[in-house]
């Protein structure tokens, strides 16, 4: 069974590529444009990994990150934060709010497929 995972970003084109690399990797892939919705659809079907955006309007990804580990419910659900700030501080604040990792955008493709596949392999 191949691992689900959860695509959250505003950005249509990013989006896109996100979801095609991950389908031709064999992941079964959902998308929300927002953590507004990403929060509903993650209610109704739990992903094993979130692909989530910081910058996001409505709710961003900090606020979604801390929600779901706030849940015990979520607490396997695997998050690498995705953003176009690479700033330090923004990458302490992710993994302080329980982030899994933390990828700056632009980035490769395939340290981004073998990053993903480590921590869906990590045990929980």
């Amino acid at each position: 069974m191949s691992a689900n995972i959860l695509i959250v970003d505003d950005e249509p084109n990013i989006v896109l590529s996100l979801e095609y690399l991950m389908k031709k990797a064999g992941y079964t892939v959902r998308t929300a444009v927002n953590g507004e919705q990403a929060l509903r659809d993650i209610e109704q079907q739990r992903p094993d990994l979130v692909l989530l955006d910081v910058m996001m309007p409505r709710v961003n990804g900090y606020a979604v990150c801390h929600a779901l580990r706030e849940n015990p419910d979520y607490r396997g659900i695997r998050i690498l934060m995705l953003t176009a700030r690479g700033r330090q501080v923004e990458q302490e604040k992710g993994m302080a709010l329980g982030a899994d990792g933390y990828v700056t955008k632009p980035f490769s493709t395939r340290a981004l497929l073998d990053r993903v596949q480590a921590l869906l392999d990590e045990p929980r």
